[in-house]
């Protein structure tokens, strides 16, 4: 599977790939980055697995995750797209789940939004899978905003260190 480059208005969403690498490892170093994903800032080598993971959930599930880089400057601003990560949670098992993540200079001007409504558009077209899920961490107002202006509806919480966390699904 060759992943698709797709376009947003703002935003080039291409899959991982080394030329991000570096962007990708600092931004998850940042503790504001991880403070509802993980809650602790990640090493290089935690980093490099979940690069990876990114990128080879494309040969296995054919949807995987992308880098986001403005269309403007190249800039890397986050990640994200659509996994399996065998989480342990049954609500996921069986189900695309949405996800992203960006550096913090980029919060709070809709590129969320953005970024996942064009994954969310490729996923309708291309995988034909009748829903997708995703978590959110309680305490993370504003993507608990993105899910729900994306059409994602609240499930409930299940188990998830470092303690409950929300489940939402779109249809």
């Amino acid at each position: 599977m060759i992943p698709p480059i797709l376009q947003a208005e703002r935003m080039i969403l291409r899959p991982l790939s080394l030329d991000v690498w570096e962007a990708y490892a600092s931004a998850w170093a940042d503790p504001r980055m991880t403070t509802f994903i993980g809650g602790q800032p990640r090493t290089r080598t935690e980093s490099w697995g979940k690069f990876l993971q990114g990128i080879g959930l494309w040969s296995l599930f054919g949807y995987g995750y992308w880098s986001f880089t403005s269309r403007e400057t190249g800039a890397f601003l986050g990640s994200g797209g659509l996994a399996s990560f065998e989480r342990g949670i049954p609500e996921l098992e069986g189900y695309p789940e949405a996800g992203w993540a960006f550096i913090p200079d980029a919060w709070g001007q809709g590129l969320a939004t953005e970024a996942i409504a064009a994954v969310l558009d490729w996923a309708d077209q291309s995988l034909g899978h009748p829903e997708i899920r995703c978590i959110i961490d309680a305490g993370n107002v504003a993507s608990r905003r993105v899910a729900e202006k994306l059409g994602f509806e609240p499930m409930g919480e299940v188990d998830f260190p470092p303690g409950k966390t929300q489940l939402f699904q779109r249809l």
